[in-house]
C-alpha cells in the first residue's frame, strides 16, 4: 500500500431491505427517466457487510450467504461503486433475495455511503441517485415519500406494520417494466402501484402468483415496485407456506423507524 494511504478500520454494517408500498408515475423527463411519487419503508432484515483494510493477495470483494449466486464483484456491484477509491475490502453476506425489488444492491451501496459519512442533504441525495434510484431512500431509511427519479426523499412518521413478502422464482427487469408502462400509454393502476399492469405484461406469470397469494390469504396482494415480489399486509406465513413448494421465498417482516447503520 502506498505511503500515506489511510488505514481502514474494520467495521460491520447492516444494509436493510426496503419495500415500495405504493408507486405512482407522475411523468417522464426529457432524458427518458420516469418521475415517481412513492412511499417506501425500511424492513427489519437485510444484508450484512464487513469492511476491512486491503491485504496483499486478497480479493477486494467476497460475496457469501444464501443469495450470493450471481452477485457481481466488480464495478457492476453498487457497493463497489459506492466505495470509490477508498482502499478497503468488502465481505457481503447476501440475505436479501435479489431480483425481487427489495433494494439489496441499493441498500448495500447506501450502507457504504453512510460508513463514508456521505451527506443526506439535497446535493448528497442527488449525488447518491447517480448510483441508483433507490439509493437515496436507502441512505435515509425509515419511512419516506420519494419523488423525482428517487432523489427527493421526505421522511414520514413511522408506522409500525407487519407485511408478508412472497418472492417468486421470477425476475422483472426494471427498465422493461417502465418501457411496458410507456407502451401501455402510461396507465394509472386501480391499486397502489402504477407499474403492476406493466410488470405483468413483461412477465405474465406474475398474475398467477398474485392469484395464488390472494386465494391463500383472502387479501389483495400488491406488487413491490417493478416486482417480482408481492406483499400483503399482516402476518400470513402459515397461509402462504405451500407456495414455498412452488419455489417462492416467504418472508414476514416489520417496518423499522430508521435505517440501521
Amino acid at each position: 500500500m502506498p505511503t500515506g494511504t489511510p488505514t481502514v478500520i474494520p467495521a460491520r454494517l447492516t444494509a436493510p431491505a426496503k419495500l415500495t408500498v405504493s408507486l405512482r408515475i407522475t411523468g417522464v423527463r426529457a432524458d427518458g427517466y420516469h418521475l415517481v411519487d412513492a412511499e417506501m419503508v425500511t424492513l427489519d432484515f437485510g444484508d450484512e457487510i464487513t469492511v476491512g483494510p486491503i491485504a496483499a493477495g486478497a480479493a477486494r470483494v467476497v460475496v457469501t450467504g444464501p443469495y450470493a449466486d450471481g452477485v457481481p464483484t466488480d464495478d457492476h456491484n453498487l457497493a463497489v461503486r459506492a466505495l470509490g477509491k477508498t482502499p478497503a475490502t468488502l465481505r457481503i453476506d447476501k440475505r436479501i433475495p435479489h431480483g425481487g425489488g427489495l433494494g439489496g444492491g441499493s441498500s448495500d451501496a447506501a450502507a457504504i455511503l453512510r460508513w463514508r459519512h456521505h451527506p443526506t442533504d439535497a446535493a448528497g441525495l442527488d449525488d447518491a441517485a447517480r448510483l441508483g434510484a433507490d439509493v437515496p431512500f436507502c441512505l435515509v431509511g425509515g419511512r419516506a415519500r420519494v419523488r423525482g427519479i428517487g432523489e427527493l426523499v421526505t421522511p414520514l412518521p413511522h408506522v409500525d406494520r407487519t407485511v408478508t413478502l412472497v418472492v417468486p422464482p421470477l425476475q422483472v427487469p426494471t427498465p422493461a417494466a417502465y418501457r411496458a408502462w410507456d407502451d401501455l400509454g402510461g396507465p394509472t393502476a386501480p391499486g397502489p402501484n402504477d407499474l403492476e399492469p406493466a410488470a405483468i405484461t413483461v412477465v405474465p406469470e406474475l398474475a398467477r402468483w398474485r392469484d395464488m397469494i390472494g386465494d391463500a390469504t383472502g387479501r389483495t396482494p400488491v406488487l413491490a415496485g417493478s416486482g417480482a415480489t408481492w406483499f400483503v399486509h399482516g402476518e400470513h406465513s402459515n397461509a402462504l407456506a405451500a407456495l414455498g413448494n412452488e419455489g417462492a421465498e416467504i418472508i414476514a417482516a416489520r417496518t423499522v423507524p430508521a435505517t440501521i447503520g
